[in-house]
């Protein structure tokens, strides 16, 4: 990259740690949560995942944007292919190399041609593993991007409102495949990729996606999916009280990623934010039932405190690395949630049977 064509940006930390390097997206100034992702490849899903909605995301990898940023292109569903979402949902973007030159079969435009297009910052230059070694120290801190010639964010004051709010649908979307079982579920959108809608499409289940606050108690269905999402799962205190209705019922509930927090949340138990999270394609899990581990994609802030589940309640899932809970379940209801992403995309998809698991269960 020539260096002397870009302007000079700099990322601002909480505690007054500067980062300087060099500007390659829009060029406007932000502030969010910085955050690290340690995933090799799939910076387009990531970028267009809404759980990094807030977010200031910092990618590990060395070199981002070499493969370029693919088309606009729909599957049968009317659902983007190579996206997880309509939109960039980072607030910003930091990076130690960027590739100025792009090849791939299926791209289209460059990252930062990408980023521009959303309105989105990055910063280029900068050695990500250091600053990823900060953040670990730090734990998740604030941040902002600053870029020289514009006026600085003086304070970096974190929105109070539920991102969740945000990235939700407004309105109902319903989807009936053409393989269709004539099953239907419930989708509790709180911020779902486009992949995991696609999941239960493929297996030929009609989905009703709806608002994240959106009171289904009374709708008829034959089960229910709550999505993964951005931002403190207490905060979306409507969800949790239908929840806590639906868990009255018998019906099947399958949660992932904030929906495995917010059924927990909604079973009386508790969860807390963890130092600085889980964001990456290698997270080793082991399913405590058969002893097996498989090997996920995460991208979370927060976790379930498992000592606080009540006795109908057992952990399912274990992360291998610090112990922190991925999964619970009920023990007499066909209730399940896990904190990691089946669906991949990107990353393994090693547990991709977990939807199979729950369609059996409908």
């Amino acid at each position: 990259m020539n260096s002397s064509a870009k302007k000079s940006a700099k990322l601002v930390l909480e505690d007054g740690t500067e980062y300087c390097g060099f500007l390659v997206g829009s060029d406007v100034t932000t502030s969010g949560e910085v955050v690290f992702n340690t995933g090799m490849v799939g910076y387009t899903e990531t970028l267009s995942d809404p759980s990094y909605s807030g977010q200031i995301l910092v990618q590990t990898s060395p070199m981002i944007g070499n493969y370029g940023v693919p088309g606009d292109d729909k599957d049968e569903y009317g659902i983007k292919k190579h996206f997880e979402s309509d939109m960039i949902h980072a607030k910003g973007l930091i990076m130690q190399d960027y590739s100025d030159e792009y090849s791939h079969w299926n791209a289209k435009k460059s990252l930062s041609d990408w980023l521009i297009e959303n309105s989105i910052p990055a910063i280029t230059g900068i050695d990500t593993r250091a600053l990823t070694k900060k953040l670990r120290e730090l734990g998740t801190t604030n941040g902002k991007i600053t870029i020289k010639g514009r006026n600085e964010i003086k304070n970096i004051n974190l929105e109070k409102e539920s991102q969740v709010r945000k990235v939700s649908t407004k309105e109902v979307i319903e989807y009936i495949p053409k393989n269709s079982k004539n099953k239907k579920i419930i989708l509790v959108d709180c911020g779902v990729k486009n992949n995991i809608l696609r999941s239960f499409l493929v297996r030929g289940i009609e989905v009703k996606q709806v608002p994240w606050n959106y009171d289904f108690i009374s709708e008829k269905y034959d089960g229910l999916f709550i999505s993964n999402g951005p931002d403190n799962p207490k905060k979306c205190e409507v969800t949790i009280k239908n929840l806590q209705k639906a868990l009255n019922e018998d019906k099947p509930i399958f949660g992932i990623c904030l929906g495995s927090q917010l059924m927990a949340l909604a079973a009386g138990a508790d969860t807390y934010k963890m130092k600085y999270g889980h964001r990456s394609h290698n997270q080793p899990c082991i399913n405590l039932e058969t002893g097996r581990c498989y090997i996920t994609s995460q991208n979370h802030g927060f976790a379930v405190d498992t000592n606080s589940l009540s006795e109908d309640w057992e952990e399912w899932f274990k992360n291998a690395n610090d112990g922190t809970n991925e999964g619970i379940r009920h023990k007499f209801k066909p209730f399940f949630a896990v904190q990691f992403h089946p669906e991949a995309m990107p990353g393994p998809d090693d547990t991709e049977y977990l939807f199979d698991k729950f369609i059996n269960l409908l």
